[in-house]
This record gives structure tokens, C-alpha cells and sequence, in this order.
């Protein structure tokens, strides 16, 4: 039974860990995840839930000129990350699909950034003052709004479609050729005139078509494919299903999280950013599915909330082998890293386990769910907390302190559901340690029994 299912699973995770759109997607959002982490920083500072140091940085006004406060400035790195990520997440994705097309990456980031401002709208309604007369008018300005969570999918799409015009172009041979002894960069430089003249052009042309039915190809996708998109990946069902294949591929061995991760992971970013937006104006609605929900609820200690287990395997368990490798993992399992319970344990290729391994973060999920649909923990704010916080505290952080009693419970919870199926492996390792100690008795060579008589 294992074997056909790992003939039918293997090739299908090898094949989706190794597309070269999904793995630009999930490389792109990596390179600007230290920025928001560091945005995150500030931004929880600024917001840190107690009364009075709210009102201290409030009261507190940095620039006499201005009424700028402490608080203003403390949220601006924030600003600088969060509001505009959508910007950092088109130049990661641009640059990881030039290298993925053989192509010149930083000339890939530059492309899909420019194809991606081509296609934006530079005017936009606001309510204008002019001395007693008010009113709307349109201005010449960039939303915020396309910078940040609701133009990521377009960039996305800007990102591939430039990349691969480029290339195409490139490899065609319709490039400037520079004479010998010219500096590389200025060679690099003139060879990207006529790719990226073409990538213009087309975007171009793609802009004007648009325009032409007065909208904007930002407005089309968001309401057309991201919109939908979102509502599809904020549901229970959604993240229980992605969940349960995530455990089933690592059941085989293969990395889960980078592979339902590459189709998952942007819709959960999305999300969350659209949560920080939600808690810092006030404007739209929050999501209990988003990035923080499945970092900080869904697992504890790592793919299987194996925090839980190894745990039980300390408590519960009475073999050496189990007991052992129960202590050297508790410390990287209280930072989410469980390598050493994932292939020392092992979970890959083990029926024993597999059952709690995908159990106890389905339970995670369901009640952490209903405990924020029910109102008695918040949904997650959409700050950025590693995934190597400790539990306790990264749910105080990125909830409050319901947040972090309900990571401690859910730990618990998971013990108990590990405890059953530990104790059978655990009775099977006893019983082969009392075999090897038997063996090597029966072995050993005793001076006692021999005997010069017989010579």
C-alpha cells in the first residue's frame, strides 16, 4: 500500500517542487521577508496593547512644526515595508524567474517592476479643499492600496509575462552587441535596450487596450481572479485540505511546506497583509486564515506539531532511544525546527504515526478557528512574527494573552493525542533493547567457564 501511494505522490511533489513559477513565487516572497519582519519590529512597539504606553507614545510629539508624534514615527518603518511590499514582492519574483529562464536577474527584477508600473493607474479621486469650495477631484497620485496586498497577484502576473518576453527576445539574438574591450556592465546594459524596449511596448499596448473600457488591468485581475482567490483561501475547509496534503508529502520525506506552500503561501500573505491594513485604518474586514493563523496556530514545534510530541516522548516513554532523542530535540522543537523527530524518529514512512502527525494540526487548526470566528481569541493583527518565536509569546504578540493560552492549550491538547501512538512505538522499542541487552549477554565470554581439565 505505501508503495503505490508513494509511486503516485512522489512524482506529483517532485513535479510541483520543482515548477519554476511556484518556486519563483515562493523565493520572490522570501527575499522580502527580513524587511517585514523588521517592519514588524517597530510596528509591534508601536502598538504594543498597554494603555499607558500607548498614550505615552500618543503624547509624545517629536516635531514642534508638524504635531508629529512618537507613535507617527514609530510606524513609519512599517510604512516602509508592509504598504509597499507588493513592490518588493514583484522585484523578488522577477529576479528569481530571470534566473529560472537563464536570463540576466537583475534585469528580470527591473522588467517586471517597470511592466507592473506601466500597467498602474497614476490618477485617482480624493476630496479636495481650494480656499471655501470643496469637492472631489481627480488627482495624479498612486494608491497606496495597488503598492501594498491588492496588487500583489498583478505583479505576479507582470512579473512572469516580462520575464519571459525578455528572454524570448534574448534568446532570438535581437541584441545590441558591444565591440571588445568595453566594460561587461556597459555590454550587460546595451544588451537589455531592445528586450526591454519590447517588454515596454507590449505593456504598453496592454495598458492602452485597457484603458480604452475605462478601468485599469489592476481593478480587473483584483476583482476578477484575486478577489476570488482570497475568499477561496479564507475558509476553514481550504486550510484543513492544504494541511493534510502538506503532512501527507512529508509523510513520504518530501519538504510539505515547500510544496503546498509555493500555491498557498501568496494567498496567505495577502491576507495578512490585508488584516494589517484592517488594524491600522480600520477600513475593510479581517481574516482568521492568513500567514500568522498558520505560523503561529497550526503547528507548534514544526510540520505535525511535534512540539506536543516530543513532549509526550519525554513524559511518557520509558525506552532509551525515544527518551534520548526526545531531550536532544526539545530544544529545536521549542524554536519550530524538528528535523531531528522527523527522520530520527522517524515520521517518514511510518504508519504509526502518521495518524497523529496529521491529526493533531487539524485539531489545531478547527478549534483556533472557532475560538476567533466566536470572538474569544482576536484574529491574528498581520504583524510579521518569525516562525522561530517560541509559542506563548508569539501568540501574545500577534494576538494578546488569550492568544498565547490558547497556543498552551493546543500544546497540551496535542501531548495527549501523541501520547497512545507513542507509547506503541515505544513499547516496540523496549521490547528490542531488552532482546539487544539479552544478546549481548548470551555473547559475552566469562573466565569463570573455562576450564584446563580437558587438555
Amino acid at each position: 500500500m505505501l508503495k503505490k501511494l508513494e509511486k503516485i505522490f512522489m512524482p506529483l511533489a517532485e513535479m510541483i517542487g520543482r515548477n519554476k513559477y511556484l518556486m519563483s513565487i515562493r523565493d520572490g516572497f522570501l527575499i522580502s521577508t527580513p524587511l517585514l519582519i523588521a517592519g514588524s519590529i517597530f510596528l509591534v512597539i508601536a502598538n504594543f496593547p498597554i494603555p499607558a504606553w500607548m498614550d505615552f507614545l500618543s503624547n509624545t510629539i517629536v516635531n514642534e512644526a508638524t504635531g508629529e508624534s512618537l507613535a507617527a514615527m514609530l510606524n513609519k518603518p512599517s510604512d516602509a515595508t508592509f504598504t509597499i511590499m507588493a513592490i518588493f514582492a514583484v522585484m523578488g519574483i522577477g529576479h528569481s524567474f530571470a534566473k529560472q529562464m537563464k536570463t540576466n536577474p537583475i534585469f528580470g527584477a527591473a522588467v517586471a517592476l517597470m511592466s507592473w508600473f506601466l500597467l498602474m493607474p497614476y490618477k485617482m479621486t480624493a476630496e479636495v479643499t481650494l480656499g471655501e469650495v470643496s469637492g472631489p477631484a481627480n488627482i495624479t497620485a498612486l494608491s497606496l492600496g495597488w503598492l501594498g496586498a491588492k496588487g500583489i497577484f498583478v505583479g505576479i502576473i507582470c512579473a512572469f509575462v516580462s520575464v519571459h518576453i525578455y528572454a524570448w527576445v534574448e534568446r532570438k539574438g535581437w541584441v545590441i552587441k558591444m565591440p571588445e574591450g568595453v566594460p561587461p556592465t556597459v555590454v550587460e546594459s546595451f544588451s537589455a535596450l531592445i528586450p526591454a524596449t519590447v517588454v515596454m511596448t507590449v505593456f504598453g499596448a496592454i495598458n492602452l487596450c485597457v484603458n480604452y473600457f475605462d478601468t485599469n488591468a489592476f481593478k480587473l485581475i483584483f476583482e476578477f481572479l484575486q478577489t476570488p482567490l482570497l475568499n477561496l483561501g479564507d475558509t476553514l475547509g481550504a486550510m484543513v485540505i492544504a494541511y493534510i496534503f502538506l503532512h501527507f508529502f512529508w509523510f513520504f520525506g518530501v519538504n510539505g511546506g515547500s510544496v503546498v506552500g509555493a500555491v498557498f503561501n501568496p494567498i496567505l500573505q495577502t491576507l495578512s497583509l490585508e488584516n494589517l491594513d484592517f488594524f491600522r485604518t480600520g477600513v475593510g474586514t479581517g481574516h482568521i486564515i492568513c500567514q500568522q493563523f498558520q505560523d503561529l496556530y497550526a503547528t507548534f514545534g514544526g510540520a505535525g506539531s511535534t512540539l506536543s510530541l516530543v513532549i509526550a516522548m519525554i513524559w511518557f516513554c520509558k525506552s532509551k532511544r525515544i527518551t534520548q532523542l526526545g531531550k536532544l530535540s526539545l530544544v529545536p522543537g521549542i524554536f519550530n525546527i524538528n528535523e531531528p523527530i522527523i527522520f530520527g524518529l522517524p515520521i517518514v514512512l511510518n504508519p504509526t504515526m502518521i495518524i497523529p502527525f496529521m491529526l493533531v494540526p487539524t485539531v489545531n487548526i478547527v478549534i483556533s478557528y472557532f475560538a476567533m470566528a466566536w470572538g474569544f481569541v482576536p484574529i491574528c493583527s498581520g504583524v510579521n512574527i518569525p516562525w522561530t518565536c517560541p509559542l506563548g509569546i508569539s501568540g501574545l504578540l500577534a494576538n494578546n494573552w488569550v492568544g498565547g493560552l490558547l497556543q498552551i492549550a493546543l500544546l497540551v491538547l496535542g501531548v495527549f493525542i501523541y501520547m497512545p501512538f507513542i507509547k506503541i512505538m515505544d513499547h516496540q522499542y523496549l521490547k528490542e533493547e531488552a532482546e539487544a541487552a539479552n544478546k549481548s549477554d548470551d555473547d559475552d565470554i566469562s573466565l569463570d567457564d573455562l576450564s584446563f581439565d580437558d587438555l
